[in-house]
């Protein structure tokens, strides 16, 4: 009788499935929590980019000098919702593709002349399962760029 009940046992696969599914879905759940927390990540990093770019779209409306570069950092950090501190304007003259540190003068009679713009917006971003041993910021945080450049002139 008790060979019976071990030989129906040892055959019996009822249960399995269940078992399986036990070791599976962690592995599942955690493969979710990265997807979506990419996901939130990259949208975040679009969104710094748009706001990026809005902000570039003022300098093709209006003339182009420092000054007027100088009022985009408050634009872009208004339109991506952070500090000025997180925003870099960049704006630069090349003459004969050699980087000027002056932009507002002019090339020498005869080189080729390009005006370039600029904006980076840096912003952290949060995991929603934070871990100390993921993010490259101590807290586990990422810093998150979204950079538009135009070339101006």
């Amino acid at each position: 009788m008790m060979q019976k009940l071990i030989k129906r046992l040892r055959t019996d696969d009822r249960g399995t499935a269940l078992v399986e599914m036990a070791i599976a879905a962690p592995i599942l759940a955690t493969l979710f929590i990265i997807m979506v927390d990419l996901s939130k990540a990259y949208s975040e990093k679009l969104a710094l980019e748009q706001a990026a770019q809005r902000a570039i779209e003022k300098t093709m409306q209006g003339t182009q000098n420092s000054t007027t570069y100088n009022a985009l950092k408050s634009e872009a950090a208004t339109a991506a919702g952070v500090a000025q501190s997180a925003v870099t304007v960049d704006f630069w003259l090349e003459c004969n593709g050699t980087r000027s540190g002056v932009y507002d003068t002019t090339c020498p009679n005869g080189q080729t002349y390009a005006r370039y713009l600029s904006v980076e917006i840096t912003k952290i971003y949060m995991p929603t399962f934070k871990s100390k041993f993921i993010g490259p910021n101590a807290d586990g945080s990422f810093n998150v760029k979204g950079k538009a450049g135009v070339r101006t002139q």
